[in-house]
């Protein structure tokens, strides 16, 4: 079976899609820590559909500063959203292991102001995504 890349990037864009609303589903229930973890899940995959439809078969990386920096050597709009979106990369770790933190667990570091600014920015990067793959 030959390797299709929009195909392939649509299986990670809906996804990405999947997992915003799988936040807001955290975020409703109080898990501020996983809602910010699951935004950050589902830039990091909106990324790597972007790179995948453009050519990359395995985008690495979890971090979506840099995986913004490499959609960014494709379509320079991505330079702009760069700064934006790089908050995203400290949901990452902390928000799952105490040894991420100076000190106390991650359900109670993190914040319900901290959630919905991370769905937020994940949001507005998967909506863009969305518009220059046309895979909605």
């Amino acid at each position: 079976m030959q390797f299709d890349p929009k195909k392939e990037g649509k299986r990670w864009y809906d996804q990405a899609v999947r997992d915003i609303d799988d936040a807001g589903y955290n975020l409703a229930g109080g898990r501020h820590n996983l809602a910010c973890f699951v935004a950050q899940q589902a830039a990091e995959k909106a990324l790597k559909a972007f790179l995948i439809v453009f050519g990359e078969e395995e985008p690495w990386g979890h971090s979506v500063a840099e995986l913004c920096r490499n959609a960014a050597q494709i379509d320079p709009t991505f330079a702009e959203l760069q700064p934006q979106v790089a908050p995203l990369d400290k949901y990452y770790i902390p928000t799952r292991y105490p040894n991420g933190l100076p000190g106390g667990i991650p359900s109670d570091a993190f914040s319900r102001d901290d959630a919905l600014s991370a769905i937020g920015l994940a949001d507005s990067l998967i909506q863009h995504i969305g518009k220059k793959l046309s895979l909605k």
